[in-house]
């Protein structure tokens, strides 16, 4: 058997070039060239981005083939970058699974179909000028019931039978089992095309794929998917209800990394020119060689880094919450698994610029925000490396306590790797080293839980990619009034629970209602969703009136009215008069007074500041931004001032509608990572403010509702400045009666302060300074006295008091002190430890326990840790440390130092 090579000939295309092959293929097959949409998940059903169709999921439902900025064409072709995060922990442990994938696509909406689908994939797999593939090597399956594509295939193809299989709907149906499971909407069957990678491979057969569908051998390419029927409810007996649609569709996604691994005919996803580099220099800088299949970490550090890069450049950044949260734990398990190969200091950081450099070019986004996604992956991997660090001391105190021989626990473990980025395997070689092993099946059930929480968040089927069309996707969209009125009249078109439609809101209950018109804002653009009342006089006669919580919309701009009824009984086609209640005004003032504080914050710290995220309530605004330092004092107060001179001055605001070419022109601020139409809004204040001779303005793209003026705004107060990730800062600020409220209670605040120490609100700072330098001069004197209380009970720090006792082979200093804590405790172990010639010293007070051992000692065996967790257990404690030193709180001191005669 020959040996697959492990890197790329020199020869082969590089995966750059196999992507513009593809893309120009497809243009030439008259199809529109579109970029790859964010990583950010273009509709609310998923966090990322998981496929190349999910973009053209209004095509796919019926949406018009328009793409603003590119034109009209119902020929769409695409490498689309994806990531799909469900799965993880497997990514690192095979040799093609990724996390981030490219899927090349070519799209049809009710143009051509399945000839010209499979004819166009076979010319392009085929042909010297772009695959050039050998047709021997490739084989097809099908849906067992899919005549025309077995006719298109042999006769018109001439791929031999024998290259073919046929498959269920298990396999080759999409959704899988769609006719027979569901779920209802566009389905149908698929043809995946693979290529023979040869005998160095596998000694398996196309025949028996068959039976196995497993195969290293047998490499799947591309998948051919063929929307041709709308899958309705099965017939009585149970018979699948599959009607053909009247435009059908073509899907279709061949991943990049799959066939540049064919074409450049290496042994895995992780030798092509992408992976192939960042490996090497991942072994330069460990020095721990890449061995194939078993150089798990090396592959994990590779793949994430990239992935990473990826997601932060489209705009994403590092938190506790939401995306930000799952590309934080990716990046640790990459500095996890940097930390296994040995490396201590931060180093993925290292790896961008050779991501940058192999797929920039096709990804423009990497290259102008290299600096800071390198500068946002090495502050996330300085903070981890010192969490990770936590998590040995945690493991250590854990351990210590143990007795040669235990277990565990896994749920123990498993917080280990969640809360502290702990990995597992290094969890096993640590616990060797106390003689304890690890519940790997209690973990391994903790870590399935977790993973089926996570995957609930990263699904990419039909199901999660189209649902809830089926309640509201024959709904025409919301006339949104709002800007303008704050009553309207507005017909309901549905009434919805939980169970779906329904032909009633009785007194009592609540749903979702859907209107011809609103004046209610949806959430959107960070500003919340209006509340206010629905009234109307039903069919019966009778006054109904209903409170709306919450206003939210679909993509396709159908506006969701969260109801109580109240009275009454509300149905559909009723004229209901909406009102938008008192919140909206204080919300308008927080939304305005946000652009002016992002306006300020460019003006003050520089133009890379950029909006990361924001929320715009009534009661408060948030405003998060990328900067990686705290502000000082005199930059909060210039934002402030900023933002109070453009209050001061009662400019207008005014909003307009223009093609997003002449507001990019006008310099509106678009928002990072966001896709905007031909045409867009944009609020502009009608007026300037200057800092330092310089004209700062306030005019951004927005959607959402605002003040008419400055001066309506009110009160402008900036509450806080707080990291909240990696090169991610967040600002509060309060704006009209919310900051007049709090600023008057401050106030009050302080008055009640400053009498209860008996001095007035100007007196109060020389006040609390004065008392400051009492506590600490009396601080001082506390450890003076307890210092000469320790001395007094230590015979006078001559270790006098604690005489020597042979113990497990090692002389033992053990005394019990009274009133010392903290400092104090392990002062007076150091000190009996230079005096009295033990190899270890044991100190017990009420406060706490301390055991401290000299180096020779340790060398021979000791181990305070150890030891100081079996003291600890027999007072009513415990604590645990390392071998040269550890403390533990204890209830008895006595009966402490009773145990060591059996401690040893």
């Amino acid at each position: 058997m020959t040996v697959p090579p492990t890197t790329a000939p020199t020869t082969a295309p590089t995966t750059a070039q196999i992507r513009e092959k593809y893309l120009s293929f497809f243009e030439s097959k008259g199809h529109l060239r579109l970029p790859s949409h964010s990583l950010i998940a273009p509709d609310p059903t998923t966090l990322f981005t998981v496929a190349g169709m999910q973009p053209f999921k209004p095509q796919f439902m019926g949406a018009a083939a328009k793409f603003p900025g590119y034109g009209d064409n119902p020929r769409v072709t695409t490498a689309q970058k994806c990531l799909r995060v469900g799965d993880i922990e497997n990514v690192g442990r095979t040799l093609r699974h990724c996390s981030l994938l490219e899927m090349l696509g070519n799209f049809s909406f009710g143009d051509y179909f399945k000839r010209d689908a499979l004819m166009w994939a076979w010319e392009f797999l085929t042909e010297p000028e772009w695959m050039g593939l050998d047709k021997s090597k490739l084989y097809a399956t099908i849906y067992e019931d899919d005549e025309e594509a077995f006719e298109i295939w042999t006769k018109e193809i001439g791929l031999p039978e024998d290259h073919l299989l046929r498959f269920g709907a298990d396999e080759n149906f999409w959704p899988a089992d769609a006719p027979a499971k569901g779920p209802n909407g566009p389905c149908g069957p698929c043809s995946e095309i693979f290529y023979d990678r040869g005998p160095a491979y596998g000694d398996d057969t196309w025949a028996e794929y068959a039976d196995t569908r497993e195969s290293a051998r047998f490499l799947e390419i591309w998948n051919n998917v063929f929307p041709q029927f709308e899958r309705q409810e099965p017939q009585a007996d149970g018979t699948p209800t599959l009607l053909d649609l009247p435009a059908k569709n073509i899907d279709t996604g061949m991943g990049l990394e799959r066939i540049a691994t064919v074409v450049q005919d290496v042994f895995d996803f992780y030798s092509n020119d992408v992976f192939a580099p960042i490996i090497a220099r991942i072994v330069e800088l460990s020095g721990k060689p890449y061995l194939g299949p078993e150089s798990i970490s090396h592959r994990v550090v590779a793949e994430h880094v990239r992935s990473v890069s990826m997601t932060l450049a489209d705009g994403v950044s590092l938190s506790n919450t939401g995306r930000g949260y799952v590309i934080r734990k990716i990046l640790r398990r990459a500095s996890r698994h940097a930390y296994l190969l040995g490396l201590r200091e931060p180093v993925l950081h290292t790896l961008v610029p050779l991501v940058v450099a192999s797929m920039g070019g096709g990804y423009p986004e990497l290259v102008t925000e290299e600096a800071r996604v390198t500068a946002a992956i090495r502050a996330e991997e300085e903070r981890f490396l010192k969490t990770l660090e936590g998590g040995i001391q945690r493991l250590g105190g854990l351990l210590e306590g143990m007795q040669q021989g235990g277990i565990l626990g896994g749920e123990e473990a498993f917080t280990l790797y969640d809360t502290y980025g702990f990995p597992v395997d290094l969890t096993k070689e640590i616990a060797e080293e106390y003689g304890v092993s690890v519940d790997e099946a209690g973990y391994a059930e903790s870590l399935e839980r977790a993973q089926m929480l996570a995957r609930a968040g990263s699904k990419y089927g039909k199901s999660e990619l189209f649902g809830g069309q089926d309640t509201v996707g024959d709904l025409s969209a919301t006339a949104f009034v709002g800007y303008d009125q704050l009553e309207a009249e507005g017909q309901v078109l549905a009434l919805m629970t939980s169970e779906g439609r329904v032909d009633a809101l009785e007194a009592g209950t609540a749903g979702t209602v859907v209107l011809t018109q609103t004046p209610f804002y949806a959430e959107g653009g960070g500003e919340v969703g209006d509340t206010g009342r629905l009234e109307w006089t039903g069919e019966d006669g009778l006054a109904g009136a209903g409170v709306v919580r919450d206003t939210r919309k679909t993509p396709g701009g159908v506006f969701l009215h969260e109801v109580e009824v109240h009275a009454g009984t509300l149905t559909p086609d009723v004229t209901v008069r909406g009102v938008v209640d008192g919140a909206r005004q204080a919300t308008e003032r927080h939304h305005t007074a946000t652009h002016l504080l992002h306006a300020a914050l460019r003006a003050v710290l520089g133009d890379g500041v950029r909006q990361a995220g924001s929320l715009v309530a009534p009661d408060r605004l948030r405003f998060d931004f990328s900067h990686s330092a705290a502000l000082s004092t005199a930059e909060i107060a210039e934002v402030e001032r900023l933002v109070s001179r453009w209050i001061s001055a009662d400019f207008a605001v005014k909003w307009q509608e223009m093609l997003i070419a002449e507001a990019k022109a006008a310099g509106a601020t678009a928002l990072f990572g966001e896709k905007y139409g031909d045409t867009v809004r944009v609020v502009s204040v009608e007026g300037d403010v200057t800092l330092n001779g310089h004209t700062v303005s306030s005019k951004e793209l927005c959607g959402g509702a605002h003040v008419t003026r400055t001066g309506e705004i009110g009160a402008f107060v900036l509450l806080s400045d707080e990291n909240v990730a990696a090169g991610v800062r967040r600002i509060e600020a309060l704006a009209g009666e919310a900051a007049t409220a709090w600023l008057r209670e401050r106030l009050n605040s302080d008055a009640r302060l400053a009498a209860s120490l008996n001095t007035s609100l100007d007196g109060l700072e020389v006040r609390v300074a004065g008392l400051q330098a009492q506590l600490k001069a009396a601080e001082k004197e506390t450890v003076q006295v307890r210092r000469q209380l320790t001395e007094a009970q230590m015979g006078g720090g001559s270790g006098g008091a604690a005489p020597l006792r042979e113990l497990g082979g090692f002389r033992v200093a053990a005394l019990k002190l009274t009133g010392i804590a903290g400092n104090e405790l392990r002062g007076a172990a150091d000190k009996l430890l230079d005096t009295s010639g033990a190899d270890l010293v044991v100190i017990a007070s009420d406060a706490g326990l301390v055991v401290k051992a000299t180096k020779e000692a340790v060398a021979k065996g000791a181990h305070a840790g150890q030891l100081v967790g079996k003291l600890a257990a027999a007072a009513g404690g415990k604590g645990g440390g390392r071998p040269d030193m550890a403390q533990a709180g204890i209830q008895n001191p006595d009966a402490a130092l009773e145990a060591l005669d059996t401690a040893f």
